[in-house]
């Protein structure tokens, strides 16, 4: 295992310098009023933990204030986390669920019917409704059928992995399986799958040159070209109805009146919190126990601790790194005044590292009493509704592995997505052994 995966995730400014070789600066390097932890640089170079840790001592309600969004508060502690999510009279989603992003604006006037907010960015009633026309997909009697062909899907993936030669298990492994079943639960054709792979990249990409989209324009076209992909599924399940999430939203009584294109922000909703939240942590678990072998050992031990180390491996990895909430009124947070219309991100990836919720909560212990009590699905009405189905697939991945590899072995340090919104990776070398016996 190369020496870069040894170094700690924790560092002081200067080991930080070092390690970059470069001039950056450290969080308490700066005035606290400076600290942007919107910063997507922070979450593409690992660098939050320290922004969050200096948060959560000195000003756990921060503010901030710049052109391009307006107003904003964090919060980095889990009990005010825990108090804003549960709150949706007082902290409405209608205004977006990430800061200075809404996926209606994303598409140009006039290309198709306007496409409204996703249930996630609404308040009841009419959250309520939508979100129960498609909860069936992931209710337990479906994930009892579903896990089967999840279990088949994962061997056959296992079973091709090559022995003793690096690859990459960010696209072989945690982008492959999460995609397979993103395609069932659409009843997508499985050979255009990887077109529900790019759309999740795209949706939260900041456009940049040689990035995931380099223009504007250019994300706006990957939506009209899922909105027409969309639409052709949409029509042909309206004659021939099945058990799926495009079938269930076109006879849906709440959303069959709706064209394919005012469900823009549904399908990405879905697809989104299908793909990205399960292959990072996917990935996560794989690097996590990498950075904690006794972790490791233990679960090679005794692999009854599995579930327990799914739901330290989410808490841990905090796939979506915070959602956001607009104020309805004026009010006070841990003595903070705020305004209405002010927007409020709560930190979900700061609060699963609070010491006040988590004993030594910046590493992974597979045997945390607690564990299950992390934010990382949200909490209240919009707790993730795949959160069974996610652990479900992690479960059998590990159940999998365990049954045919020595170890998974880290190669060298992951690539990281360059997003504040969703902590993920892009590139994890790995090698596996197969146990001989």
């Amino acid at each position: 295992m190369s020496e870069a995966v040894k170094t700690p995730e924790f560092t002081t400014p200067e080991q930080e310098r070092a390690i970059k070789g470069a001039d950056v600066a450290g969080a308490y390097d700066m005035p606290i009023e400076e600290i942007n932890p919107v910063n997507a640089h922070l979450f593409g170079e690992n660098r939050w933990q320290e922004v969050f840790e200096r948060l959560r001592e000195e000003d756990p309600v921060h503010f901030n204030e710049i052109e391009t969004a307006g107003r904003y508060w964090s919060l980095t502690k889990y009990k005010d986390i825990k108090a804003v999510d549960a709150d949706h009279a007082r902290f409405s989603s209608t205004n977006g669920i990430t800061l200075g992003f809404r996926l209606d604006a994303e598409i140009p006037q006039g290309a198709f019917v306007g496409s409204k907010p996703a249930f996630i960015s609404q308040d009841p009633p009419e959250h309520d409704s939508q979100r129960m026309t498609v909860t069936g997909v992931v209710a337990p009697p479906n994930l009892a059928k579903l896990e089967p062909l999840i279990r088949e899907r994962t061997c056959k993936v296992l079973d091709s992995l090559p022995e003793n030669e690096t690859f990459d298990w960010v696209d072989t492994v945690s982008i492959e399986l999460t995609t397979l079943m993103l395609a069932t639960l659409f009843d997508f054709p499985l050979k255009d799958r990887r077109k529900l792979t790019r759309w999740s990249d795209v949706v939260f990409a900041i456009p940049e040159p040689g990035g995931i989209v380099e223009t504007q324009e250019e994300k706006r076209q990957e939506f009209i070209a899922c909105v027409e992909y969309f639409a052709g599924l949409w029509e042909e399940r309206k004659e021939n109805p099945g058990d799926d999430l495009v079938s269930m939203l076109v006879h849906g009584e709440a959303t069959r009146d709706m064209h394919a294109a005012e469900h823009l922000g549904n399908l990405l909703l879905l697809i989104v919190g299908g793909n990205d939240t399960t292959r990072n942590t996917m990935t996560g678990s794989v690097y996590g126990l990498n950075k904690f072998p006794e972790q490791y050992n233990k679960l090679i031990a005794n692999p009854e601790l599995i579930p327990k180390m799914v739901a330290e491996v989410i808490r841990w990895q905090t796939p979506l790194s915070y959602m956001r909430r607009t104020a309805n009124q004026d009010c006070e947070i841990s003595g903070k005044q705020i305004k209405k219309g002010d927007q409020i991100l709560m930190w979900y990836v700061s609060g699963n590292r609070d010491e006040d919720a988590f004993e030594n909560a910046n590493v992974i212990d597979i045997e945390r009493p607690n564990s299950r009590q992390h934010l990382a699905f949200g909490f209240g009405i919009h707790r993730c509704m795949g959160n069974r189905l996610a652990e479900l697939q992690l479960r059998i991945l590990w159940e999998e592995v365990l049954k045919r590899f020595e170890k998974i072995e880290i190669q060298d340090q992951p690539s990281r997505t360059f997003s504040s919104f969703v902590k993920g990776y892009t590139h994890l070398p790995v090698k596996v052994k197969r146990k001989t016996s």
